[in-house]
């Protein structure tokens, strides 16, 4: 039998404890590497927070400057917009400092024009068939005064004029029966009812249709009327008065002048 040799219990306790210095000598050696290596790993990720959060800033950023160039780009427009209006409004304004500069001149010109319109006026209603007289006579001398008001505007003569050259237009289109008084060959008629049919003829009667006259334009002067046209005369006043509708009726009128030369 052969034998093997056993180490002594002091030389594998040498043993170990040279093993275990060599393990604590390693171990230092490693820790700071192992160190080193966490330390580096946690500068890794703080570095990336970091990046992702000025990345975050950069877009924020880059969205804000895109929103901002929008912005700029709208608002250009509308300054662009607003300096036309302004410049319209500029030559608006030029135009209208002229025309207050001829404004003077202008009611120079227009007063003479609107006087000679009243004068017109006045001469049309004293020319034409005397129907409702003293009302157009009144109508005119309302105009004179109103010419001669210094708190009227010239606007506002202007329009009164035309009102009454309007109002005289319509008395041409119409047919209208009217009462009043007239005074024919020295005699007085009083409450009487008047035809007028645009300004073709005019005719008053009396109530008991005793008295039936119209007024003949190449004389001028109130003619009797034949007691046949009575019945169209009423039929007409009634139309007048819109109690019946309009219909044929038969009017005197003058014959028509020759105008044939010699």
């Amino acid at each position: 039998m052969k034998l093997h040799n056993i180490a002594s219990p002091s030389r594998l306790l040498a043993t170990m404890a040279a093993l275990f210095f060599s393990w604590s000598a390693l171990a230092q050696e490693v820790e700071p590497i192992i160190e080193t290596s966490a330390a580096a790993v946690n500068d890794t990720a703080e570095s990336q927070e970091e990046i992702d959060q000025v990345d975050a800033r950069i877009q924020s950023l880059l969205n804000d400057y895109r929103a901002n160039l929008k912005q700029l780009e709208q608002l250009n427009r509308y300054n662009a917009s607003q300096r036309r209006q302004v410049e319209a409004q500029r030559r608006e304004m030029a135009s209208l400092r002229e025309d207050i500069n001829n404004i003077a001149s202008l009611q120079r010109a227009v007063q003479p024009l609107m006087e000679d319109m009243v004068a017109g006026l006045e001469d049309l209603v004293e020319a034409d068939v005397p129907f409702l007289i003293e009302e157009r006579r009144d109508r005119v001398e309302r105009l004179k005064d109103i010419m001669d008001d210094p708190e009227r505007s010239p606007a506002q003569r202007y329009r009164l004029i035309v009102e009454a050259y309007q109002i005289e237009n319509e008395y041409g289109r119409t047919i209208e029966s009217y009462r009043g008084s007239i005074d024919v060959d020295g005699r007085s008629y009083e409450n009487v009812e008047f035809l007028r049919i645009g300004r073709v003829a005019l005719v008053f009667k009396t109530d008991d249709d005793e008295v039936l006259k119209y007024f003949n334009v190449d004389t001028r002067s109130w003619m009797d009327l034949d007691k046949s046209f009575l019945p169209a005369i009423k039929r007409g006043s009634r139309v007048a008065r819109e109690q019946i509708p309009p219909e044929l009726m038969y009017i005197p009128v003058g014959a028509p002048a020759d105008g044939s030369a010699n």
